[in-house]
């Protein structure tokens, strides 16, 4: 079994659930993408998802469109990812998944880039546009180089594509909380716990819930659904948004990043 579907049923065992922030890569700045990395890990993220800038993030909301933007406007492509992933290799305890788009992978050469990532010690990769056609390729890549290929059902899904998608996942799949893009929301879809039940009730395999969860109160009532992980993507993104013009504003927002992970995490426990 792959790292992240392990820490899931480990999880699941205790009858506790996983916290995935979400990062864009290069934002906002490279350094300061590798110290949160590292902060996010020593304060109790069990996995951590690292995005790839894109100029066409369709499944993004506000927050992180303008996290990419000003990534890429600083250079910050596939090359500064792989070197972001080289300089945390080693540091962290938390597997790293990589959230990309299809194109760049595509640009890049896909095996060439799953077997790139793999070499820097990624563990996981979701893709949320990757079409359902080309599923079955990117999956055996995945697979051979050891990554866990995860894969996207949105609410609107029907129940037979919602089986077909099941049947292709690896170890987990990802649930989407609401319909539009991601973002920070002061609402919980409450249909999704029970969509998430009927996910259950078709399958052993492990589910990761994402999209506008913000809050250690959201965390919290999350937890107790059938869900065995739990993705906090703008909600981090906003505190990386604050002021970081000097060392000393750097470190307070590191900081800060470090306490609301903790705050998330404790949710959880509760």
């Amino acid at each position: 079994m792959n790292p992240i579907s392990e820490i899931l049923q480990k999880k699941r065992k205790n009858a506790s659930c996983v916290l995935i922030p979400f990062l864009t890569a290069g934002y906002p700045s490279v350094d300061l993408t590798i110290e949160a990395l590292i902060m996010l890990d020593s304060q109790g993220a069990d996995v951590i998802e690292l995005g790839i800038p894109y100029s066409d993030a369709l499944a993004d909301g506000p927050l992180i469109q303008e996290s990419s933007k000003v990534a890429l406007e600083q250079g910050t492509h596939i090359n500064q990812v792989l070197f972001i992933l080289s300089q945390v290799k080693y540091e962290l305890n938390s597997p790293i998944i990589i959230f990309t788009y299809y194109n760049p992978i595509l640009a890049r050469g896909t095996e060439k880039f799953i077997q790139e990532i793999s070499l820097l010690g990624v563990k996981g990769l979701i893709v949320p546009d990757l079409p359902i056609e080309e599923t079955d390729y990117l999956n055996y890549l995945c697979i051979n180089y050891g990554i866990e290929l995860i894969l996207f059902i949105a609410p609107t899904s029907s129940h037979n594509r919602i089986l077909n998608i099941v049947s292709k996942a690896q170890g987990c799949v990802y649930l989407v909380s609401n319909t539009g893009v991601t973002g920070v929301r002061s609402y919980i879809n409450d249909e999704i716990n029970t969509l998430s039940a009927y996910i259950k009730s078709n399958t052993n395999k492990l589910l990761i819930l994402g999209f506008g969860i913000s809050s250690p109160a959201q965390v919290s009532r999350i937890s107790q659904w059938n869900i065995d992980g739990i993705v906090v993507g703008s909600a981090f993104t906003r505190i990386l948004s604050h002021d970081n013009n000097d060392k000393k504003s750097s470190a307070r927002m590191i900081k800060n990043l470090g306490k609301f992970c903790k705050e998330m995490k404790t949710a959880i426990k509760d």
